[in-house]
């Protein structure tokens, strides 16, 4: 029966030990799992204990606790104890100790990340808060940071965010001034709320707008309802991702080319066209000339598809005479290398 129980245990630890020994917490635990094996299987042969009295007398050996031998041990189970008490008890103590330190290690490295972080949301602004890193959330930053856009993400969860450092952020509850202000709301550009519930979202966009008036603030709205609400809380723009959803299904049917152009031009996965929106500038050598006159459709090849004027109209589709003034947002279509030069065109 033992030597049953010693083919089992002997293929398992060296299966074990082959892969898993890549972390130091499974090196550790199974270094004991094995003196445990090694001291209860012995006492089971030696003293022919059941599994559980030896279990026993091979943890109170091990921890040198001291407490009462289940039975008198005999010549051959006392010489066994000493080499398991020699054997054991460094690995035990070298169990305890580096797991502590392990520990320890990781909850300081903790803190320090977070002071770092914490120092550079505090230097950052002009910066865009995410609140919420679901499946909503991701997307978001994705897109945001393929744009090198500075983002700082509220997440209360933290086994929601990556392990790898892509992003600063603040764990905590979005609805929270004190943790906005953490994330720098009020040094920040804009602020994008995708939490689960319209409550919730509402809560935001009211502490967002009171702690900085000039905030551009996109919320979501799950419900219908909830638009009007979220718009008069201080929200510039609400989105009803259902709504939006529901669209592009439609669209998908009726008209399939024109959606697969636009995921083409406004996803960052598709970087040869894109649509992009620029400012022009009061400096810039376009204001005061039409279209025709800038000549950038000849010169640097993209298309002005809309300008929205400094009143909030927009025009579509403008034709050659179109006069470009100051502060209008020029909206183009071109390749990403030709849009860049279009941005420094436009800003003088």
């Amino acid at each position: 029966m033992y030597a049953i129980i010693l083919s089992i245990m002997l293929p398992i630890f060296q299966f074990t030990i082959m892969n898993l020994l890549h972390s130091k917490f499974i090196f550790i635990f199974v270094l004991l799992v094995i003196m445990l094996g090694i001291g209860t299987t012995g006492y089971m042969i030696i003293e022919d204990m059941n599994f559980i009295d030896a279990l026993y007398m091979t943890v109170i050996t091990l921890a040198t606790v001291g407490f009462k031998e289940v039975k008198e041990l005999s010549p051959s189970g006392k010489i066994f104890t000493i080499f398991l008490i020699l054997g054991g008890f460094g690995v035990f103590t070298y169990t305890l100790t580096t797991g502590a330190r392990i520990i320890i290690e990781g909850e300081i490295k903790e803190v320090f990340k977070k002071r770092k972080m914490k120092k550079n949301i505090e230097e950052l602004s002009g910066h865009y808060i995410v609140c919420g890193y679901g499946r909503m959330g991701s997307i978001i930053v994705k897109e945001l940071m393929a744009s090198n856009v500075k983002v700082v993400v509220i997440e209360k969860n933290k086994s929601n965010l990556p392990e790898s450092d892509i992003f600063m952020y603040v764990e905590g509850d979005a609805t929270n001034d004190e943790i906005l202000k953490n994330a720098g709301v009020e040094k920040a550009d804009g602020l994008l709320t995708v939490l689960p519930s319209d409550a919730e979202n509402l809560y935001v966009v009211l502490s967002a707008r009171e702690l900085n008036p000039n905030l551009l603030i996109v919320a979501r709205a799950i419900n219908k309802e909830a638009e009007h609400k979220l718009k008069r809380a201080g929200a510039n723009k609400v989105v009803s991702p259902y709504f939006i959803g529901g669209l592009k299904i439609a669209h998908t049917v009726l008209r399939p080319n024109v959606v697969d152009f636009l995921e083409f031009a406004t996803s960052s996965e598709y970087l040869e066209v894109q649509i992009e929106e620029v400012e022009v500038s009061p400096q810039s050598r376009l204001v005061g000339k039409t279209i025709a006159q800038t000549e950038i459709g000849r010169d640097i090849g993209v298309i002005i598809v809309g300008i929205k004027r400094v009143d909030g109209t927009m025009q579509f589709n403008p034709n050659s005479q179109t006069l470009i003034q100051e502060r209008d947002i020029l909206i183009v279509i071109g390749q990403t290398e030709k849009l860049l030069i279009l941005e420094k065109i436009v800003k003088g």
